[in-house]
C-alpha cells in the first residue's frame, strides 16, 4: 500500500510475508493518537461518572474510600474500555475510529485479548508523570512511533486507509490475465455468491492472522480455478491470482463515478478446496 502524500511524515512500517509480498503500513503520528486519545479519555469520564453515581450511596455512607474508590472505577472503567474495544474492533477504540487509527501486531495482522491487555495495563506506566509525557516521549523517540504499551506488547497504532479499492487491485494492466478477453468473460460468468466472497476476501485480507489468510487464498484459489476452468499461472500465489480475480471484478476507473464500498457481508469462511482443472478446460 501507498502512504498518502499528508501522511508521509508519519513514518512507514513494512511488513513481508512468506509469500514475499510487501505490505506497507503508514504510522500515525503522535498529534492524531493524543487526539484519538481525547475523545476515549472524555467516554471514560462519562462513563466513570456513570458508575459513581450507582455507587454515590455506599459512597455516601463511608466518606472516607470516596476517592480511593473513585481512582480504582476510573482505572477499572479505562482498562475495560480499552482493553475489549480493542479486542473486538481489531484494535480500534471510538476515538481512534474516529480518527481512523487501528492498532495491529508488528507483524501486520489484527491484535487479539493478549496484545489488548498488555498495551492498555501499560497505560499507567505511560501516562506518568501526566498527560502521556513518558509514552509519547518514547513514542517521539521510537522508530515505530511506540509508546511502552506498545513495545512490551508488540504492536504499533497505524492510519487506516480509506478504501476506494484495495492498491493492489488498481494496478490494471499489470498482468497478462487482465488483458485476456477468456479469463475477464469467465470472470464476468461468476455467481453472485462467488464474486462477494472474492471482494470481501481481498478487502478484508489484512484483518485476518497470517495463517488463517494462507488458508483461505490458498482454498480460494482452488475454487476459482474450478470455477473458472482455467488453471492458475504457476508464477502467481493464491492470493496474487485471487485479487486479479478481483480487479477484473471491479469496474474501470472511469465508470466509477465514486468510490466503491467494502462488502458489508460476514468475514467469508474458506470454502471447500477442490480438485484443480486443466487450463483451459
Amino acid at each position: 500500500m501507498t502512504p498518502a502524500p499528508d501522511t508521509l511524515l508519519d513514518g512507514t512500517h513494512t511488513v513481508l510475508t512468506p509469500e514475499y509480498v510487501e505490505f506497507r503500513f503508514t504510522l500515525a503520528g503522535v498529534y492524531s493518537r493524543f487526539l484519538a486519545w481525547l475523545v476515549d479519555a472524555v467516554i471514560v469520564g462519562i462513563a466513570t461518572t456513570v458508575v459513581l453515581l450507582v455507587f454515590q450511596v455506599a459512597m455516601a455512607a463511608f466518606p472516607g474510600f470516596a476517592s480511593a474508590l473513585g481512582i480504582v472505577i476510573y482505572f477499572l472503567v479505562d482498562w475495560g474500555y480499552g482493553i475489549t474495544l480493542e479486542t473486538a474492533w481489531a484494535g480500534q477504540t471510538v476515538g481512534k475510529r474516529a480518527l481512523s487509527l487501528r492498532v495491529i501486531q508488528e507483524s501486520g495482522v489484527r491484535i487479539g485479548f493478549y496484545h489488548a491487555a498488555l498495551r492498555n495495563l501499560a497505560r499507567v506506566v505511560d501516562r506518568l508523570p501526566l498527560l502521556y509525557l513518558v509514552g509519547g516521549t518514547t513514542a517521539l523517540v521510537s522508530r515505530s512511533h511506540q509508546r511502552l504499551g506498545d513495545l512490551l506488547a508488540g504492536t504499533i497504532v497505524v492510519r487506516e486507509r480509506r478504501l476506494k479499492v484495495p492498491s493492489a487491485l488498481e494496478t490494471r494492466g499489470d498482468e497478462g490475465l487482465l488483458a485476456d478477453p477468456l479469463f475477464v468473460s469467465r470472470v464476468k460468468r461468476l455467481s453472485t455468491e462467488e464474486r462477494e466472497l472474492v471482494l470481501s476476501a481481498a478487502l478484508r485480507r489484512e484483518e485476518l492472522r497470517m495463517e488463517a489468510r494462507l488458508r483461505l487464498f490458498s482454498a480460494l484459489g482452488a475454487r476459482l480455478q474450478d470455477s473458472l476452468a482455467m488453471e492458475k499461472p504457476a508464477h502467481l500465489s493464491d492470493e496474487k491470482w485471487t485479487l486479479l480475480v478481483a480487479a477484473t471484478l471491479l469496474p474501470a476507473p472511469n465508470s466509477r463515478p465514486g468510490r466503491p464500498s467494502a462488502p458489508r457481508s460476514t468475514p467469508p469462511r474458506p470454502p471447500n478446496r477442490s480438485a484443480t482443472s486443466a487450463y483451459p478446460r
